[in-house]
């Protein structure tokens, strides 16, 4: 039976990786073990952008998806790919659920739209302002306004904490 499993490749070079694995499958005697080769990639929206003008984004930058039947024979043959570099699990690769991968395909799908990250900020909690006037800045998180995707962050400006209201993509933790 067929499962999804996560393989780590080189950061950049993922859609280089399914190329090569696509390839190489087509042309050998493994092929009824393979199913689709996916890069899971997602319309990602700002704060400032409509649906309409979302990018597509990779959702696990330096992995790549394979829908395989797990062997030995296989095992070794996705790992022979150039710049291919391990399963996750190990020699023991532990396949994705299903559920897990309905996520995926609807986030691919557009379905699910996927906003800035929310989680993860905390008040008190230093940040890399990345974007805007204040490029460059760092900051301590003095409120978070979820339902906006706002923060408000104290920065230090001639001398004086001032407060500066950005988005969560203009931020880096």
């Amino acid at each position: 039976m067929k499962r999804w499993y996560v393989v780590q490749v080189f950061a950049g070079y993922e859609g280089a990786v399914k190329a090569d694995l696509e390839k190489h499958i087509e042309t050998s005697d493994l092929k009824d073990s393979f199913g689709e080769v996916l890069i899971p990639s997602a319309k990602m929206k700002s704060f400032f952008e409509s649906v309409d003008e979302a990018k597509d984004q990779q959702l696990f930058p330096g992995y790549i998806l394979v829908e395989m039947e797990m062997s030995p024979e296989s095992y070794r043959f996705v790992l022979e790919s150039p710049r291919a570099f391990r399963f996750l699990g190990g020699k023991t690769p532990i396949p994705l659920s299903g559920k897990e991968v309905e996520k995926i395909v609807s986030q691919m799908k557009g379905e699910v739209i996927v906003s800035a990250e929310k989680e993860g900020f905390a008040i008190g909690a230093e940040v890399d302002i990345s974007e805007g006037p204040f490029a460059g800045f760092v900051g301590v998180i003095d409120k978070i306004d979820y339902e906006g995707e706002k923060l408000t962050v104290m920065v230090s400006i001639f001398g004086r904490m001032t407060p500066v209201e950005l988005s969560f993509n203009q931020v880096k933790k």
